[in-house]
């Protein structure tokens, strides 16, 4: 699991080209929905080993350095990571507030590297059955609750391809952005992903590239 240093590149090394390009992610995600806002992102990938997680929550720190109240929220259940990135202990979270054990009115979330604006919501304890979890209608409810509280929810989802977990939760949010890491993810995956959530009439706002050349660093969008 990589640590900190190496995941949060948008705090250890905000002048970085790397923490520009994921400043020009946020800029690039908000004009291409002015008609119809954001305010439940997902993101995800075609297949495992495509640094999802580690988008997901760099753009989480630059939204909420940009001044929008941000809930992160950890809907791997499956492998999350989230809490390592961010040091934060997993005992409750996502899967507490599914099976009733935490209240909607009081979810379990923390603050996320001191940082205002970020929250973090973790997985907690993984369920036998995420994917029923996150499709039920205590899911949309989570969801509801945690609006209220913020600006933006961004929602990290196991791949694709791996699970029917970012399909069921992408019907749930405003839309989904799938990662993709050049020289790792296969044409093949990226078009059977595509057409798993458009079939499921999941809205696709975008795609990203990871481990690309700075030329064509992080961003491109």
């Amino acid at each position: 699991m990589p640590d900190a240093k190496s995941t949060l590149i948008t705090l250890t090394h905000p002048r970085s080209p790397a923490a520009e390009a994921y400043r020009s992610l946020r800029a690039n995600l908000s004009l291409s929905v002015l008609e119809h806002p954001l305010h439940a992102l997902l993101v995800t990938s075609a297949a495992p080993g495509e640094d999802k997680s580690i988008v997901l929550a760099n753009l989480a720190v630059t939204m909420a350095q940009g001044g929008q109240r941000v809930i992160l929220v950890d809907a791997d259940l499956r492998h999350p990571a989230l809490h390592e990135f961010f040091s934060i202990p997993n005992e409750r979270g996502l899967a507490t507030l599914l099976d009733g054990q935490d209240a909607l009115s009081a979810p379990p979330l923390a603050s996320a590297a001191d940082i205002e604006n970020l929250q973090l919501l973790t997985s907690g304890p993984s369920p036998l059955d995420p994917a029923a979890q996150l499709g039920s209608k205590r899911m949309e409810e989570i969801i509801g609750a945690l609006h209220k509280r913020a600006d933006m929810l961004l929602l990290d989802a196991p791949p694709v391809l791996a699970a029917t977990d970012a399909t069921v939760l992408g019907m749930k949010v405003d839309g989904v952005l799938l990662v993709v890491r050049a020289g790792h993810t296969s044409r093949d995956h990226i078009q059977q992903a595509k057409e798993r959530l458009e079939k499921a009439r999941v809205h696709i706002v975008g795609v990203t590239l990871t481990n690309a050349t700075l030329d064509r660093s992080l961003g491109g969008y």
